[in-house]
C-alpha cells in the first residue's frame, strides 16, 4: 500500500519524512521549540531545509539547547565558536541573528508575554487550515506579512514574511498540508 504524503516530502531523508509525518503543520506551543523554529527558519534563508535538518541536532548542541538566557549572553568568543563549527551555518549574520532573536525574546517574556501567546494571538489560538491545491501554496501571506513586521519590530533578526510564513507552517499555526496527505487534519 502506497503512503501519500505532500510532494516537497517525498526525499528518501527519514529527517525529511519525519519532520513532515511528526511535526511540520502539527500545532506546538513549547516556548523553546518555538524559539528553536524561528531561528532554525532564518538559518534556512538562502538554503534547503533538508539542509538544516541534517544540521539540527548540531545547532542544539551549538547553542546550550536553545536556552535564550544563555544565547543573550553570548560573547565574541562565543561567537568565534560558532562560526568555527563545521555542523552549523556558519554566516555571521545569522550566527549575530539568533543572538538578537535570544535578547528580543527576553524583551517579550519581561511584558509578560510569551513566544507562545504572542504567535498564536495572531490565529485566535487555532491553525489556519488552507485548501491549497499542489502549485498554489504561497511563499507568503498578508498575515506573515504582518506578523513579520511585528516580530522586526520588536527586535527579531531574519523574519522576512517568507521566512515567517514557512515558520507558520512548521510550528502548526498553518496547516498546508495537501489535500491527500496523511497528515492532512481536514
Amino acid at each position: 500500500m502506497s503512503v501519500t504524503r505532500c510532494t516537497w516530502a517525498k526525499l528518501a531523508n527519514p529527517r525529511y519524512i519525519e519532520y513532515h509525518d511528526t511535526e511540520w503543520g502539527v500545532p506546538c506551543h513549547d516556548e523553546t521549540r518555538l524559539f528553536e523554529m524561528l531561528n532554525l527558519e532564518g538559518a534556512q534563508a538562502g538554503l534547503s531545509w533538508e539542509t538544516i535538518l541534517n544540521k539540527r541536532d548540531t545547532y542544539r548542541l551549538a547553542f546550550d539547547g536553545w536556552d535564550a538566557r544563555k544565547i543573550a549572553a553570548y560573547d565574541a568568543a562565543k561567537v568565534a565558536e560558532l562560526l568555527a563549527n563545521p555542523g552549523i551555518v556558519r554566516n555571521r549574520l545569522k550566527v549575530a541573528a539568533a543572538i538578537s532573536n535570544a535578547q528580543a525574546y527576553l524583551r517579550l517574556l519581561d511584558e509578560g508575554s510569551s513566544l507562545d501567546q504572542f504567535l498564536w494571538a495572531y490565529v485566535d489560538g487555532k491553525p489556519i487550515v488552507n485548501h491549497f491545491q499542489p502549485g498554489e501554496f504561497p511563499a507568503r501571506t498578508e498575515l506573515s506579512d504582518r506578523l513579520s513586521k511585528d516580530l522586526a519590530k520588536r527586535g527579531f533578526k531574519f523574519v522576512g514574511s517568507t521566512i515567517v510564513y514557512a515558520y507558520m507552517q512548521g510550528i502548526g499555526m498553518v496547516d498546508d498540508h495537501a489535500p491527500a496527505c496523511l497528515c492532512r487534519t481536514r
